[in-house]
């Protein structure tokens, strides 16, 4: 019996609003020559990120179709999927649930598209899928001209596509049934050239500017969404409520709020994975987010509030009233801890930092969401900003609000977004 053919698809999918003007590209590729074989490349209206990704997995596993008729027979060719988009990854792998209602049937597309046996998924960095990358950018591009992608058009990388070989080719918007008939005729065309050595993609790329106008490239950053926990019956009243005392749960009002930010991250079609506090509050609204998403979630220690000592369940007022001069030591001092073995914010700042390592080393070039509490959030915006402790008490965090940080692989951090709460309005 022979050998199923090998090849290697790679697919991405964007949108520009995320919902919005969306596009995606895949491209087929020989696993041993690094030669390109297809191209794929559309702009599809206005979707969500993890649409438009599905939309370019579904055209790189038909034009993979395309290419060999008898694909769909059983041992007749065998594809190793490559993508930035850890859902997509995980959820066509089996390991997370599919619960998104438009997530659902583009799943079933792609599952439908080869047999099972004949597709295997692998997360790479988006670095490393600048390719089809830039065919779903043309694709968005185009669609913001009014028109459709054209293969004639595409200035995507072609990796070792070899030097002296045929031209890109040309004709209608580029499908993936499309792209794949005319690369297999320039395929046709090319095995009757002589061959002549690879020509690596650093080489064949552009010039890249340089001088103090110059991006570095360091590829796509750890984006942490940062969410506070709903309401509890605590939250009202501004009472201290951290890791040292009880463990309340949601009152029905955060209930609600929880329910609230699950339906507008859903919308937004961005988080790909969901990391929470131990605490009871953080565990409950994380919950909601992540049935809605179909995500599973991750405990994280380090994310946990503030030991508050003997202030738990107590209102500033009566803090003052109670330990007056340990307040105003805390209210002076990051290294003062609450009355009663608490933890100062200084402690508080180093084992977030820890989690905050943890973290953007694991999700390097992922959009996570963090469901953490006051404190943890201040302070990763303060450190994010080299501000000094003190600002700690020029924030306001409403609960339930969205933050949002991204780190870099050079280690430098922007702050994106703070106390966002238009989604309960």
């Amino acid at each position: 019996m022979d050998r199923p053919r090998q090849f290697v698809v790679e697919a991405d999918g964007g949108s520009r609003g995320n919902p919005g003007p969306a596009g995606y590209g895949a491209v087929v590729i020989d696993p041993v020559t690094g030669e390109t074989l297809a191209e794929a490349a559309e702009y599809i209206g206005v979707a969500t990120n993890n649409v438009a990704e599905y939309r370019g997995l579904v055209a790189g596993l038909e034009a993979v179709k395309a290419l060999v008729p008898d694909a769909s027979a059983d041992g007749a060719v065998q594809v190793r999927v490559r993508m930035d988009s850890k859902l997509v990854v995980e959820q066509m792998s089996g390991r997370w649930k599919i619960k998104h209602p438009d997530m659902k049937p583009l799943a079933a597309r792609a599952a439908a598209v080869l047999p099972r046996s004949a597709v295997t998924y692998e997360w790479i960095p988006r670095e490393r899928n600048k390719h089809a990358d830039r065919l779903a950018n043309e694709a968005m591009d185009a669609g913001k001209r009014g028109e459709q992608w054209q293969p004639s058009a595409s200035t995507a990388d072609l990796g070792t596509a070899r030097a002296g070989g045929p031209p890109p080719p040309s004709g209608p918007p580029g499908d993936a049934a499309a792209g794949a008939a005319k690369a297999r005729a320039a395929l046709a065309a090319h095995k009757q050239a002589p061959a002549t050595p690879a020509v690596p993609a650093a080489q064949a790329s552009a010039t890249p500017q340089v001088g103090w106008g110059a991006a570095p490239d360091l590829g796509a950053p750890a984006t942490f969404v940062l969410l506070r926990h709903g309401e509890t019956a605590l939250t009202p009243e501004k009472r201290f409520s951290g890791s040292g005392g009880g463990d309340p749960e949601l009152s029905a009002t955060g209930r609600e709020q929880a329910e609230r930010i699950a339906a507008a991250l859903a919308a937004r079609g961005t988080v790909e994975a969901i990391v929470t506090s131990p605490l009871r509050r953080c565990r409950e609204t994380a919950a909601a987010v992540a049935a809605r998403l179909g995500l599973e979630v991750l405990v994280e220690d380090g994310l946990r509030e503030t030991d508050f000592g003997a202030w738990e369940g107590l209102t500033f007022a009566e803090v003052r009233e109670r330990h007056g001069p340990d307040l105003d030591a805390w209210l002076a001092s990051a290294k003062a801890a609450p009355t009663g073995g608490g933890e100062s914010f200084a402690e508080v700042a180093r084992r977030v930092a820890a989690a905050r390592d943890r973290l953007t080393a694991r999700y390097a070039g992922r959009t996570v969401l963090l469901v953490t509490h006051v404190t943890p959030i201040k302070t990763l915006i303060r450190l994010a900003l080299g501000a000094p402790p003190e600002a700690m008490f020029r924030m306001e965090l409403s609960a339930a609000s969205v933050s949002a940080v991204a780190y870099y692989a050079d280690g430098n951090a922007s702050v994106r977004l703070v106390n966002d709460t238009s989604h309960l309005r």
